[in-house]
């Protein structure tokens, strides 16, 4: 028996954290791990969860909408944002429940308490010495606010889940995934929202034909964009709110909310007694085996700050774990991760933007754009798909399927198998479609949009 108390101890009980301390149990190890907020992470209390299930919310309303044009007669009555917090809260706990049994169920020692290193092997949890062969360090990250005066009068977006009134007017600051998450889903609640964010479009990072339909889509729905823009600084004027951006604008709003980015958990854990070493912005470096500056130390998760995903640090800490203790070497790739925005409408997403991929070569792209049938019927403006194929011209590959849609994110996670596995341009031509559907445009788009990439701009 080893001389430790643990063979793996892990700090961090979200979803990376859990399942690497569940499947290393299962595999004999003595595990434990530490929670000081609560089982199950970002995801399950303040993210993911709870986001997805004010989406569906949402959606009802639009739902309602469109009704008539289908022959049902529909009285909408207003929305009653404390009924869902209750409902949605009673969801998220019998979920964070379950961690709890999952864990205990798998013979993992667990702690509700902080753990923080004494040294290399040594954690302090709760107040307790304990010691551990290795361990992996999974605490995620934390929203922040922007460094500009009054940025403490405005909510983060994990204040975001314990309002029980739907403003008349909300400042959205941000164009990620969160920000455009919550400006569609309090626009379909009533709220006049406004979003404020420093590119020229949003969601930097994806493909561009996206990015240009997203905005024609958030404008349909009456969300006032402020491109260009950047916040100054914000005040409270009488029972509101005044957000001033840089050039002079001022906004003013009930409800003003900074998605502006994440940072890693990593203050306060003393990293450097165990000898740890961090990126100026505080994520873990880590290798390709997620091993930090300390050989027996690995990271996972959001607090790698590589690509901040539930998925990918759920994949890892399984990887990790069979590496491990399973007899099982392996990786978790982070090539070709599916993502998808909640938006409305959603966005799917596999591989790469044409961008990213005509650095590489030459390209084609294929491309279409339509009314999906429910709302040729219903007539609800700016409910158009966009569905796109990125392929690579040698070697007929589809390096990128993207779409911005009705039920785009469960279209593209099919669709990302087959571009995982490197299927080509003539493999999806040979499937059958699926009618009617949006998802068959993906299998007979035949006439090619347009060339791009490296030959192409030399001709």
């Amino acid at each position: 028996m080893s001389s430790y108390d643990f063979d793996l101890f892990v700090i961090g009980g979200g979803s990376a954290g859990v399942r690497c301390a569940r499947i290393a149990a299962g595999h004999g190890a003595r595990v434990g791990v530490a929670e000081e907020r609560f089982w199950g992470g970002t995801c399950v209390n303040v993210g993911c969860v709870p986001k997805k299930i004010m989406v569906n919310a949402a959606e009802y309303g639009q739902w309602t909408d469109d009704a008539p044009a289908f022959g049902w007669q529909v009285e909408k009555g207003g929305f009653d944002l404390a009924t869902l917090k209750a409902r949605r809260d009673a969801e998220v706990a019998r979920l964070n429940g379950i961690y709890g049994k999952l864990l205990a169920g798998a013979g993992v020692t667990s702690f509700d308490a902080r753990a923080t290193f004494v040294d290399a092997h040594t954690l302090d949890v709760g107040g307790r010495r304990v010691t551990a062969e290795r361990i992996v360090v999974a605490v995620g990250g934390h929203a922040t606010r922007p460094d500009i005066p009054g940025a403490e009068l405005g909510m983060l977006s994990d204040d975001v889940f314990e309002m029980t009134a739907v403003p008349k007017r909300m400042i959205v600051v941000g164009a990620g995934y969160i920000a455009l998450e919550f400006a569609c889903v309090f626009a379909a609640f009533g709220a006049q929202v406004d979003v404020v964010f420093r590119d020229v479009l949003p969601l930097r990072g994806f493909d561009q034909d996206i990015r240009t339909a997203l905005v024609e889509a958030l404008e349909a729905q009456g969300i006032r964009l402020h491109p260009n823009s950047r916040p100054a600084r914000l005040d409270r004027q009488g029972g509101h709110l005044r957000l001033s951006l840089m050039g002079g604008e001022g906004l003013e709003a009930e409800t003003v909310l900074f998605a502006t980015g994440r940072v890693p958990n990593t203050r306060g854990l003393n990293l450097a007694a165990a000898g740890i070493d961090c990126t100026a912005r505080g994520a873990i470096e880590v290798d390709a085996e997620h091993r930090t500056t300390a050989p027996h130390i690995y990271a996972i998760g959001d607090v790698t700050d590589r690509l901040n995903l539930t998925p990918m640090a759920t994949a890892v800490g399984h990887a990790l774990a069979d590496t491990l203790f399973g007899n099982n070497p392996r990786r978790a790739s982070y090539d070709n991760v599916p993502t998808a925005v909640f938006t409305s409408p959603p966005i799917g997403t596999v591989g790469l933007t044409e961008a990213d991929a005509a650095v590489h070569g030459p390209i084609d792209i294929y491309l279409a754009r339509f009314t999906p049938m429910r709302h040729s019927i219903s007539g609800r403006a700016g409910r158009k798909a966009l569905m796109k194929l990125v392929v690579c011209q040698e070697s007929r590959r589809v390096l990128g399927a993207h779409m911005l849609g009705e039920d785009a994110p469960e279209i593209l996670q099919g669709i990302a198998i087959a571009v995982a596995m490197g299927a080509t341009k003539e493999d999806f031509d040979r499937t059958i479609g699926i009618h009617p559907t949006a998802a068959e445009e993906f299998v007979t788009l035949r006439t090619r949009t347009r060339e791009a990439g490296i030959r192409a701009a030399a001709e």
